[in-house]
């Protein structure tokens, strides 16, 4: 099973993929989305959903985990931040692909053990986990792969997951 982790971002949105290989999970890719600040809203989106969707075709995933954004003190922030999650949510959906939708005090506890862990912690169990030599850079990137981990350990459960991937691949054909 292949996850695509989306931490969604207007000005950085970072992505990972991880790829379960036996019982060991594997780094298949990462990177960041960038959208200039000082393009209008409109621009940005186009731009986030023409790079998300280069992601989604070239790293085939089965599922989508998008960190789920809740209430924070910074409502600019938020609200930029649900808008790049709608954008992976639609593409998700105009792709046949299910998502699943992780807080990030969730995703903290399933690769740490903590759902309080602090990023250092996150990122060094990201690097543990996938047996990376370094941590990887930017933070957005590893808090993507932090959110495919979880999905991999937490996610709908990977029976059920593998039957709605192999019905959908069925209904494509």
């Amino acid at each position: 099973m292949r996850v695509l982790g989306v931490d969604p971002g207007l000005t950085r949105c970072g992505i990972g993929v991880v790829e379960k290989v036996g019982s060991n999970l594997r780094l298949v890719d990462l990177g960041v989305i960038k959208t200039p600040k000082e393009a209008e809203i409109d621009q940005r989106l186009l731009a986030l959903e023409a790079e998300l969707s280069a992601w989604i075709r070239r790293s085939k995933p089965d599922v989508i985990a998008i960190e789920r954004v809740f209430s924070q003190l910074n409502v600019r922030t938020a609200m930029a931040t649900g808008q790049a999650a709608g954008v992976a949510i639609l593409l998700a959906a105009k792709s046949g692909l299910p998502i699943a939708l992780h807080t990030p005090s969730e995703v903290k506890a399933a690769v740490t053990g903590s759902g309080r862990a602090d990023k250092a912690q996150v990122a060094s169990m990201v690097k543990r986990i996938l047996a990376l030599k370094d941590i990887p850079r930017p933070v957005d990137t590893t808090d993507a792969l932090a959110l495919a981990i979880c999905h991999h350990w937490r996610g709908t459960g990977e029976a059920r997951l593998k039957a709605a991937v192999k019905k959908e691949r069925a209904r494509r054909r």
